[in-house]
């Protein structure tokens, strides 16, 4: 598949916005901290990714009725849906300067990615931070995907091949609106 950037506007890819917000003392103070036992933007983004994907729960998997939307609050919380995840790793990625985009597949509900770009490479590659759990085993790796969930063309589920500077505003109302994980759970976007 291939994949389209929103904009061609490369500085849009490192902008912060109310929800990738990386300017926030929490995402720039786990971002030093990642940072500091990382040699390269490889080692780093890797990094980034392993945290959120495995210290960050996922609010299904764990029962967690908060609602996170926020990339400091889902740091801070410690807990965040896929799309909330995405957020966060998209901020700390950006908090080092390397291009992250929200991406999005269709899996019966929408369901977050991100992708990056490191220095020196030519392509975007898709990650996912869901969280691994039985059945689930996402990996970082720039060059074969290693998502939590495979689509499936014959049960209708694609791959969104846009790559958002900023959170689909679907993606970013549900949250918004939601009152706890239940609700929100009720109200996912099954479609952008």
């Amino acid at each position: 598949m291939e994949l389209i950037q929103q904009t061609d506007d490369a500085s849009a890819y490192l902008a912060a916005d109310e929800a990738v917000d990386h300017g926030h003392p929490t995402v720039r103070d786990t971002a030093a901290r990642l940072r500091s036992d990382a040699p390269d933007a490889y080692a780093y983004a890797r990094a980034a990714f392993e945290f959120v994907r495995d210290t960050i729960t996922h609010s299904i998997d764990a029962d967690d009725p908060r609602v996170t939307w926020r990339a400091s609050d889902v740091l801070e919380q410690r807990t965040g849906i896929c799309y909330a995840k995405a957020h966060a790793l998209a901020a700390l990625l950006r908090a080092e300067g390397i291009p992250a985009a929200l991406c999005y597949q269709n899996l019966g509900v929408v369901h977050g990615l991100v992708a990056l770009r490191l220095p020196g490479r030519d392509r975007w590659s898709r990650i996912d931070p869901r969280g691994n759990k039985p059945g689930v085993d996402a990996r970082f790796s720039l060059d074969e995907e290693r998502l939590a969930f495979p689509v499936d063309p014959e049960s209708n589920e694609m791959d969104y091949p846009v790559l958002y500077a900023a959170p689909h505003p679907a993606v970013l109302a549900a949250l918004r609106a939601a009152s706890d994980r239940e609700h929100l759970c009720r109200t996912l976007p099954t479609a952008l």
